[in-house]
């Protein structure tokens, strides 16, 4: 995964912060603490982890070898967000004021609703329109990733509608609408199997011994 396109705008590279997330050891760990980027993509990858157990963290660790196309582009698409993008305008109270948000802070807000659902990661997640204007119609486009036996209809539409409760109470866009496709549906994985272990013999029971 340590390609040269994956480091962020901050210089840590998903790389570094997946091998955070098994070592709890980084160079500047008060960097992470301040960092948005770092804190968007801890949280993606921690949900990529825990979405699948180690099968997935063996996924996220060799994802650059390209042996699994949507853990990669899960990856391609977190990177590309992290960028801040263009600039949102927001509303000022006073005419003099120029306040906005980066559309990366709110495709990271996006990502972290639908990794919130059970059995859900976020892949693509887009805004369609002028988003520089306000008021401009908007359109969101989230491609996701569900984990088998997880009702893909009721998943895409409980996410509909928690995007549009959280876009609507933390961003003044303008949402007229939310597109939601599963890309994917991942096998969970193979349960443990219990190995088997040699019979011991109670030397205080007799009752079987010759």
């Amino acid at each position: 995964m340590n390609t040269p396109n994956d480091t962020l705008d901050c210089g840590h590279s998903l790389a570094d912060l997946s091998a955070y997330l098994d070592t709890g050891q980084i160079d500047d760990p008060a960097h992470l603490e301040r960092c948005p980027e770092c804190q968007a993509a801890l949280a993606s990858l921690r949900n990529l982890s825990q979405l699948g157990g180690d099968l997935l963290r063996s996924d996220v660790a060799d994802a650059g070898s390209g042996n699994d196309d949507w853990m990669q582009s899960i990856l391609d698409n977190l990177r590309l967000e992290l960028r801040p993008g263009r600039s949102i305008p927001l509303q000022a109270e006073h005419p003099d004021d120029t306040l906005w948000e980066s559309e990366g802070a709110v495709s990271a807000l996006i990502r972290s609703v639908a990794d919130a659902l059970p059995g859900t990661a976020a892949g693509k997640c887009r805004l369609q329109g002028e988003v520089t204007i306000m008021g401009a119609p908007i359109t969101v486009e989230v491609e996701v990733a569900v984990v088998y036996g997880h009702p893909m209809e009721e998943r895409a539409a409980a996410l509909r509608d928690e995007l549009a409760r959280t876009l609507a109470t933390q961003t003044e866009l303008n949402i007229q609408t939310i597109n939601i496709t599963v890309t994917d549906v991942l096998e969970p994985p193979a349960p443990v199997q219990p190995t088997d272990t040699p019979a011991t013999t109670d030397p205080l029971n007799t009752e079987d011994q010759p």
